[in-house]
């Protein structure tokens, strides 16, 4: 009897133990997840920041001209425009990689480290490679949405060939309601993480509604500065 006791109490306090393990583990993953994506995000953050300085590298070598790689653009593997859904223009930035090879040659700042997993990390909007052979070649997965599209005129919203003042003009004249009205260099994106709203009703499921951090998107601006922009429409 004292036997078949002791093993009674020896198996409620396992039960005890497992339950208690649960608890902590639910209260304790959330808290383990946030601060993941924190890290990731800073490293996101990071990523961007050096694209900005080699951006600004260029830029001074180049009299503040962007380059006009539309070619380029239209070249690279699985060409322009691959999915049939959203967004209706291609802001992937595969080119952009090409074009700054001088300026740095570390392929890890053009992905964004959250999109290594999830929902997003096979959706063909995600990425560009930044050559023909996707072997050697970097995955870029950051956006560009200034140079999107590869019109025979380039368009009012679109920087390819015109000098960050005249960028902040074109931009300010073409009067484009997504990307609102911008007062200077500060206010104008140039590079950012994908995201894809859940006010899109073409977009798949899987994706929709998703963005690469949690919230919303990391934002490198014309002068160099990097924000993170909460988007309600992405969760």
């Amino acid at each position: 009897m004292p036997a078949l006791l002791y093993q009674a109490f020896a198996l409620i306090e396992l039960l005890v133990v497992i339950a208690i393990a649960g608890l902590l583990a639910g209260l304790l993953l959330p808290t383990l997840a946030k601060a993941k994506g924190s890290a990731l995000k800073s490293n996101c953050a990071s990523n961007l920041r050096q694209l900005g300085l080699a951006w600004r590298l260029y830029l001074d070598d180049h009299n503040d001209v962007f380059p006009d790689r539309r070619d380029l653009k239209a070249s690279l593997p699985g060409g322009y425009l691959p999915w049939s859904t959203w967004p209706k223009s291609d802001p992937r930035a595969g080119w952009a990689a090409v074009v700054l090879r001088q300026e740095t040659d570390d392929r890890r700042l053009w992905s964004c480290p959250a999109l290594t997993t999830g929902p997003l990390k096979n959706a063909d909007q995600t990425a560009q490679w930044s050559g023909p052979d996707t072997n050697s070649a970097s995955r870029v997965t950051y956006w560009m949405w200034r140079f999107d599209r590869i019109d025979s005129a380039v368009p009012m919203d679109n920087f390819w060939g015109r000098t960050v003042a005249g960028s902040v003009t074109s931009l300010r004249e073409a009067n484009n309601p997504t990307a609102g009205t911008a007062s200077g260099p500060s206010e104008v994106e140039l590079m950012v993480d994908p995201y894809f709203p859940n006010t899109i009703p073409a977009l798949p499921s899987a994706i929709r509604g998703w963005s690469a951090h949690l919230g919303g998107r990391n934002r490198l601006m014309l002068d160099g500065h990097v924000e993170h922009f909460r988007d309600a429409r992405t969760r």
